[in-house]
């Protein structure tokens, strides 16, 4: 189910104080401010993408605002499940843990008709925004439930609107990521592993503009507005939220 559109709550300087977070597409638009507000919130950051320079930026920025963080270079359409294995591993036995784990990559391309898009296209799209984040997170699991509490956030997307026409495989796969939300919570209700999903509203990135290419950019916020929803649904003050998908409203 959806949670109600409430506002972000204000976060706790110490809110992730700490905990070691993984943070996938971090050097996107809600990646890296969700990044950013981790570290401010003072957990070790694990900044994961495929864009090493853009990565190395966010890396000097958190380097300011709390503890260490750590690059992990990875391009999740490549990576198979030994891959996600070895990252897990290396996480939580360099950082001493892992308490975190944060879905931001996404990949699309722009409104296409179905029967129009390239099959290794369609797949590549599925597996990055819906089996990777999967696969990445099952082998995460067994280093998460070690911690008394711990957190997975996928990032979905208003299901009426990517529900329609033209979405393709982006579509799909953010609709099926709010399912595996439920599914997974109610795998994992009795544990500490806490599952949840953000579904942000618009925001202003690279990804809508390719669907919205001629829609005033100022008029919808920028990814900073829900970084804080990130960190609250990371910290314990996420329980509130489990199993469910949270569409916190922020002003534009």
């Amino acid at each position: 189910m959806s949670a109600t559109h409430a506002p972000p709550p204000e976060v706790a300087a110490d809110a992730l104080a700490g905990r070691v977070v993984v943070v996938t597409g971090a050097h996107g638009g809600l990646g890296a401010e969700a990044a950013k507000a981790c570290a401010r919130a003072g957990a070790t950051v694990v900044l994961l993408g495929r864009r090493v320079p853009k990565l190395n930026r966010v890396y000097d920025a958190l380097k300011t605002l709390g503890p260490e963080p750590a690059i992990y270079p990875m391009d999740l359409a490549g990576a198979d499940p030994a891959d996600f294995a070895e990252l897990a591993a290396r996480v939580a036995g360099e950082l001493g843990g892992l308490h975190g784990l944060l879905h931001c990559a996404a990949e699309f391309t722009g409104l296409a008709p179905l029967a129009t898009v390239d099959p290794e296209a369609f797949v590549r799209c599925l597996h990055v925004n819906l089996s990777a984040p999967w696969l990445l997170t099952q082998a995460c699991l067994p280093h998460l439930e070690k911690e008394s509490d711990s957190a997975v956030v996928f990032v979905t997307d208003d299901p009426a609107r990517v529900g329609g026409a033209y979405w393709g495989a982006y579509g799909l796969a953010k609709q099926a990521l709010a399912a595996l939300v439920r599914q997974l919570s109610a795998e994992t209700d009795t544990g500490s592993v806490r599952v949840s999903g953000l579904e942000p509203g618009p925001m202003r990135t690279d990804l809508r503009a390719r669907a919205y290419a001629d829609e005033a950019r100022l008029r919808v916020p920028a990814p900073a507005a829900y970084a804080p929803a990130c960190v609250h649904l990371l910290s314990p003050a996420g329980a509130a939220f489990r199993g469910r998908v949270w569409t916190p409203r922020v002003p534009a």
